[in-house]
């Protein structure tokens, strides 16, 4: 069967950790569009206040307290969204918890807690979702909130940054076997780089002084606009933000001195000014019903995630970067050594847009031939 994606307004959206942060801007911005959303969380006052806030405007909400780091409840979501708007579209795994501290202080408790929510989380939330998908027929959209930490390391995040690792690998591994059995799926992962949420307020905080994230910093719309196209449109990964694309590529290309780099900038860039929060949501319910941080402000639009989303936007833009570069360029010296520099830094890009929409790069080649062959020539 092919996999054919609903229209937001079509469908059933369910969307864990929707108490604040992400989850609750998409849990907004997707009942806006006209889905029915379940929302899951710990803090059941604050998400009975958010169900019911969505309802007064025109939506449809229903709310699920549940941990997700405990099979049985995710369990009991499903069953709730069954019942009360009959199917599942798209699942969301977005709950997550954090913990700012060294590796060595970390006290063995607190990093498994960690991994029971960020990791075990995904895993309960993803397989009741294929279950369900193959049960009901049909398509559906797993989505996974990862990190750009599911890419590198970082320092004072580290029992994070292995919790999103291991998200990646389950996955990646997840969408390879149902891949394999043809299954009408989409599974996306979700990257979103530095984010202006109260993670850093929510989070244990081991270290002494207030933890904040490092710049630059996007806002909670940002990542809540890519999940929300992830449910519409089938789509393997989404990095939300430039920012943090940047710093996996410079651990790709010097892994050593990123690392030194890493070590050197990031500690202080993780601390801020002022009183540490008085509480965390490692074990229990945090001060929920936020969207964004009190203490920094995120930037409202990404153009590297925007380009993304639309992979043909990507095509034309790249083409004309490197024929505008091809034509700066296109005699001397300078030609010969930097025409490859630029042609291998821009084939990636414009190899993975043709392939995500080979008809449209088709369409393009026959329309502008000659463009087409320079282009092709400029890539070699």
């Amino acid at each position: 069967m092919p996999l054919k994606l609903k229209p937001l307004a079509e469908q059933v959206i369910v969307i864990t950790g929707a108490s604040s942060g992400i989850g609750l801007a998409t849990a907004r911005r997707a009942a806006k569009a006209g889905a029915a959303v379940v929302l899951a969380a710990r803090n059941e006052d604050a998400l009975r206040a958010i169900c019911d806030e969505i309802n007064a405007e025109g939506g449809r909400a229903h709310p699920v307290v549940a941990d997700v780091g405990n099979a049985e409840d995710v369990e009991k979501i499903a069953r709730a969204a069954l019942a009360r708007f009959e199917r599942i579209d798209t699942w969301i795994n977005d709950a997550g918890v954090g913990l700012y501290a060294e590796l060595v202080n970390v006290p063995h408790e607190d990093h498994e807690r960690l991994f029971r929510t960020n990791y075990f989380g995904v895993v309960h939330g993803s397989l009741e979702a294929v279950k369900h998908f193959k049960a009901r027929g049909g398509s559906g959209a797993l989505i996974n909130v990862g990190s750009i930490l599911s890419d590198i390391a970082t320092p004072l995040l580290g029992a994070y940054a292995a919790s999103k690792h291991a998200v990646k690998g389950f996955t990646d591994a997840l969408r390879i076997e149902l891949e394999r059995e043809k299954a009408p799926i989409s599974v996306t992962l979700i990257k979103p780089s530095s984010i202006g949420t109260p993670f850093s307020d929510h989070a244990r905080n081991l270290m002494d002084k207030a933890a904040t994230v490092p710049p630059p910093v996007y806002a909670p719309e940002v990542v809540a606009d890519a999940i929300l196209h992830a449910a519409a449109h089938p789509v393997r990964n989404l990095t939300v933000g430039a920012g943090g694309r940047q710093l996996v590529v410079s651990h790709a290309v010097a892994p050593g001195l990123a690392d030194r780099l890493f070590g050197i900038v990031v500690p202080p860039l993780s601390r801020r000014k002022g009183a540490k929060a008085v509480r965390d949501n490692l074990y229990e319910p945090g001060d929920d019903g936020r969207v964004d941080s009190p203490h920094v402000k995120g930037r409202k639009f990404s153009l590297y995630t925007q380009t993304q989303k639309h992979p043909a936007l990507t095509l034309g833009l790249g083409a004309l970067a490197v024929a505008g570069a091809a034509a700066f360029l296109g005699r001397g010296v300078i030609a010969r050594t930097a025409r490859p520099m630029v042609a291998r830094a821009v084939r990636p890009v414009l190899v993975r847009a043709a392939m995500r929409r080979p008809a449209t790069a088709a369409r393009l080649a026959v329309r502008h031939p000659r463009q087409a062959a320079r282009l092709a020539g400029a890539l070699r």
